[in-house]
């Protein structure tokens, strides 16, 4: 028996790369208008793609509903608190796990919330916070979003982006504040104080 060298190109071919499509937003609205998309297909648009959204363990669940009720008792009338409610931007539709959205819930019975309706939008992280920092920062950042919030569980305090600046794909939020878990965080909405949120009463 002889062993020879296979030819040149013999042997598994190797698959062509995924090809990607970007989908703009109108488009992703009408995959769920004709049911392509259900409630059941946890995804959410970011960027143009449409990604998987992260499966919710219990801390964080736990926080988010923290979140919701602290909140809810400091804000003042003319603002409405969303969780985990799609808010439309220029190629993206984020679910962000808390949004402060000025108005009621009657002002988006035919529309999610834009940047101009926005105040403020809180992300809780664990498996997420590299996304949360980089992703969803430059996202909010280059929408105008004036205050961004991540509810770090890992670290276990909360991250407080402000003063928004460029444009995609640059964009970011030139303040960076941490606040532990024994410190109290300020809720301003539009220049407004509302109050403060200990950090440790919304980390489980």
């Amino acid at each position: 028996m002889s062993i020879h060298e296979p030819p040149a190109g013999f042997g598994f071919a190797v698959p062509p790369a995924p090809i990607s499509h970007r989908f703009t937003v109108e488009q992703y609205h009408r995959m769920i208008e004709a049911g392509i998309l259900t409630e059941n297909d946890k995804v959410h648009l970011i960027e143009g793609f449409i990604l998987e959204m992260t499966p919710v363990g219990t801390p964080h669940a736990y926080s988010v509903d923290a979140i919701q009720e602290v909140v809810s008792k400091l804000l003042t009338p003319g603002w409405k608190v969303f969780v985990q409610r799609p808010i439309t931007l220029a190629d993206s539709e984020p679910e962000p796990d808390v949004s402060i959205v000025r108005g009621t819930g009657a002002d988006y019975k035919d529309h999610h919330p834009r940047p101009s309706e926005i105040g403020l939008l809180i992300e809780v992280a664990d498996s997420s916070l590299a996304l949360d920092r980089t992703t969803k920062a430059r996202l909010y950042a280059a929408e105008g979003i004036p205050e961004y919030w991540i509810v770090n569980l890992i670290e276990r305090q909360i991250e407080v982006h402000r003063e928004p600046f460029g444009d995609p794909p640059t964009a970011a939020y030139r303040s960076l504040a941490t606040f532990s878990a024994a410190e109290n965080v300020p809720l301003n909405l539009s220049g407004h104080a509302c109050g403060e949120i200990a950090v440790a009463s919304v980390l489980p």
